[in-house]
């Protein structure tokens, strides 16, 4: 029988893909750099391959070693949930999390699942809400944390995830041939909606906004149903709607930040726990692109290979 992994050099691995660097790897796990290195070497005996190649200076990971990282993040994952399962001294207590409703879509149920699993006794209580209201809740200390679309002027979040910010209509209307382009949007203090004003002021197309709402459902609806046109981060995308771009006449948007604030929490033990597993569920949560899955799922454009969706790509119904 082939003999196990080991979760120290796993943990070692993960490090050095993580800071980039075998020396900074080497401080995160407390190991000296010719130690590390030796961890590498022994890893790759084990599994056959090389995982590492020279980038000038600095090693990057090999095709084999992208595919071994997503293995070892489970697999510590797992030993994690396995000895927190028979800890003693497990956390328990409540912890408030806020949430806009186009990210609790997408990220809760995995984030919840994950967390469940390690801590059985911790009850969570979910607030959505738009990031400004969720901002405020922080500041009022009605939430422990929450998930938030990092502002780049106000640095008020610790990003942990980055997603294309794209065009979308509806994939059955013509919408975004109109000469005035309808357009909805969240309240006039969201930074998606800022940021389309700004694109489409620069590309002088005349625009009016015909419906406002801080609920990702009704900006959904409105898309859907060909009466308007959007701006959605990647991972709020439905059936049935169709990404716009250049080709369209659309010009780039910036990326969307997802980031984490924390609150003032009487329980700091429980936030640090559930940063930890949003970190690790946002880091988790890819999905194949449409030649690997052989069907275009709605999703599925990519979002850990850096490519963003052709323009005019359409999101199909099931």
């Amino acid at each position: 029988m082939a003999a196990p992994l080991d979760l120290d050099q796993l943990q070692t691995f993960i490090a050095i893909s993580d800071t980039g660097s075998f020396t900074r790897a080497a401080e995160e796990v407390n190991r000296t750099q010719s130690a590390v290195s030796m961890q590498m070497r022994r890893l790759e005996e084990r599994i056959g391959k090389p995982l590492f190649e020279k980038d000038g200076r600095s090693n990057r990971l090999t095709e084999e070693g992208e595919r071994l990282l997503s293995y070892a993040r489970r697999l510590i994952h797992l030993n994690r949930e396995t000895l927190a399962a028979f800890d003693d001294m497990r956390l328990e207590g409540t912890i408030r999390i806020g949430t806009p409703d186009d990210y609790a879509d997408r990220f809760l149920p995995e984030i919840m699942a994950r967390f469940a699993r390690s801590n059985p006794r911790v009850e969570l209580t979910v607030v959505c809400e738009p990031t400004p209201g969720l901002v405020e809740h922080i500041k009022r200390g009605n939430l422990d944390l929450a998930i938030v679309t990092h502002d780049d002027v106000k640095g008020q979040s610790e990003v942990v995830r980055r997603e294309p910010l794209l065009w979308v209509t509806s994939a059955n209307h013509a919408t975004h041939e109109q000469e005035m382009l309808p357009m909805a949007f969240g309240r006039p203090t969201c930074i998606w909606r800022r940021a389309a004003c700004e694109v489409l002021d620069r590309m002088n197309r005349d625009y009016r906004i015909l419906f406002t709402s801080f609920s990702a459902t009704v900006i959904t609806a409105a898309v859907l149903s060909g009466l308007a046109i959007s701006v959605l981060p990647e991972c709020a995308l439905r059936p049935g709607m169709r990404v716009l771009g250049d080709a369209d006449g659309f010009g780039t948007l910036p990326d969307c930040k997802i980031g984490i604030m924390r609150g003032h929490s009487s329980r700091p033990q429980l936030v640090d726990a559930l940063v930890r597993h949003i970190s690790e569920s946002l880091d988790n949560i890819s999905v194949p692109s449409a030649e690997d899955s052989g069907t275009l799922d709605f999703a599925a454009i990519a979002t850990m290979r850096g490519k963003r969706p052709r323009s005019g790509q359409v999101l199909p119904s099931w």
